[in-house]
C-alpha cells in the first residue's frame, strides 16, 4: 500500500475513534445506532451526532488547515520554524477574543443586536485575525524583504501579546478564567449549526492552498529565479497571506490558538515523503496534520469523566520534532 494510502487508512481509522471513544463510554452498536437514527434514546443521540461528529470533523479540518498554512509560511519565508503564529495572526485572534472577554465583558452589542457566549467569541477572533492579516498585506507592497515581514509579524505578536496583558490586569476574574480556558485549545465548541461555515471557508482556505503549488514549487529556487520565470514574486506572497491568514483565523476563532501543528507536520510530511515538491506535500501535510488533530482529540478524552486540553498534547509530538530539525540543521 502507498503511503498516501496508509495515511487515509489512518485517518479514517481515527475518524471512527473520535466517533466511538469519549468522556463517556457508550457501546458500539449504540454509537452505529445513534449515527445511523436508529436509537431512541435521545441523549445517546445528542452525544454521538451533535457533539462527537462536529468535533471530529472540526478537528481533521482544523489540523489540516493549521498544518498546511505552516507548509506554506516555511516554504515562502525560507525558514523551517515558521508557523502560523509567526506573523501574528494567531495573536490578532487572541486579541479579539481578549477584548471580547476581558473588556466587553463577554458580549458585543450593536444597537438592537446583542451577542454573547460563544458567538461573541467567535467575532472577536475573526476581527482580530482578518485585522492582522489585513495589515500584512499592506505592509508587503512596502517591505520587499521575507525576512523583514517575517520580523515584522514576531513584532506585532509581541505588541499584541502585551495588550492582552493589560486587558488582563484590568479585568475581572471570570473574563480572566474564560479567556485562559478558550487558550487551552478545543475542537468542541464548533456545535452542529456552526459545523457549515467552519467547514466551508476551511475547505476554501485548503483549496487556495493547493493553487499555490506550482508558484512555491518555483519560490523554492529563490525569489530572483522565480521572477525571471515570469512568476509575480508579490502577487503570490499576497495570495499565499490571505489563505494563511483565513485558515488561521477561522480554525483559531472557533478553536484557539492549537500551537505546534503548523510548525512541526510540514517537518513530518517531509521526513515521510523525502520530497520538497508541494503537488505532494500539500495534500500529505493535510492528511498529517488532520490524523495529529484527530489523535489529540481521541487521547484529550481518554481519562473517564474529564477533558485534557488540546494544548497539553500537541507540543508532546511538535516539540520532538522540531528540536529534531533544529539539531539535524546543526549537523
Amino acid at each position: 500500500m502507498t503511503r498516501f494510502g496508509l495515511l487515509i487508512l489512518f485517518l479514517i481509522s481515527l475518524f471512527a475513534a473520535n466517533l466511538f471513544f469519549g468522556a463517556i463510554h457508550i457501546h458500539a452498536p449504540e454509537v452505529v445506532d445513534a449515527l445511523l437514527n436508529r436509537s431512541d434514546n435521545e441523549a445517546l443521540r445528542f452525544i454521538v451526532v451533535n457533539n462527537r461528529l462536529p468535533q471530529a470533523v472540526t478537528a481533521m479540518l482544523g489540523g489540516a488547515g493549521l498544518a498546511v498554512t505552516g507548509l506554506l509560511l516555511q516554504t515562502a519565508f525560507h525558514n523551517p520554524l515558521a508557523g502560523p503564529s509567526i506573523l501574528g495572526i494567531s495573536s490578532g485572534a487572541s486579541l479579539g477574543v481578549a477584548l471580547v472577554m476581558l473588556f466587553l465583558g463577554g458580549s458585543l452589542s450593536l444597537g438592537s443586536l446583542s451577542l454573547g457566549g460563544s458567538a461573541a467569541t467567535v467575532i472577536g477572533a475573526l476581527v482580530g485575525s482578518l485585522l492582522i492579516m489585513s495589515v500584512l498585506i499592506s505592509l508587503s507592497s512596502i517591505v520587499k524583504n521575507n525576512l523583514m515581514l517575517l520580523i515584522t509579524g514576531i513584532m506585532i505578536g509581541y505588541l499584541t501579546s502585551s495588550i492582552v496583558t493589560l486587558l488582563s490586569s484590568v479585568s475581572t476574574a471570570q473574563g480572566v478564567q474564560n479567556y485562559v480556558m478558550w487558550g487551552m485549545g478545543t475542537f468542541g465548541d464548533v456545535s452542529t449549526e456552526r459545523l457549515p461555515w467552519f467547514s466551508l471557508f476551511t475547505v476554501l482556505g485548503l483549496l487556495m492552498s493547493l493553487l499555490l503549488a506550482k508558484p512555491l514549487n518555483i519560490l523554492l529556487l529563490g525569489d530572483n529565479y522565480a521572477t525571471n520565470l515570469g512568476v509575480n514574486v508579490k502577487v503570490v506572497r499576497n495570495m499565499l497571506l490571505l489563505a494563511t491568514g483565513v485558515l488561521t483565523a477561522i480554525v483559531t476563532a472557533y478553536c484557539g490558538p492549537v500551537a505546534f501543528v503548523g510548525m512541526a507536520v510540514p517537518h513530518i510530511s517531509r521526513m515521510i515523503f523525502k520530497t520538497d515538491n508541494h503537488w505532494v506535500l500539500i495534500p500529505a501535510t493535510m492528511l498529517i496534520g488532520a490524523i495529529l488533530c484527530l489523535g489529540c482529540n481521541v487521547a484529550s478524552t481518554i481519562p473517564e469523566n474529564t477533558v485534557i486540553p488540546i494544548n497539553a498534547l500537541t507540543p508532546v509530538v511538535g516539540v520532538p520534532v522540531i528540536l529534531y530539525v533544529i539539531l539535524h540543521a546543526r549537523r
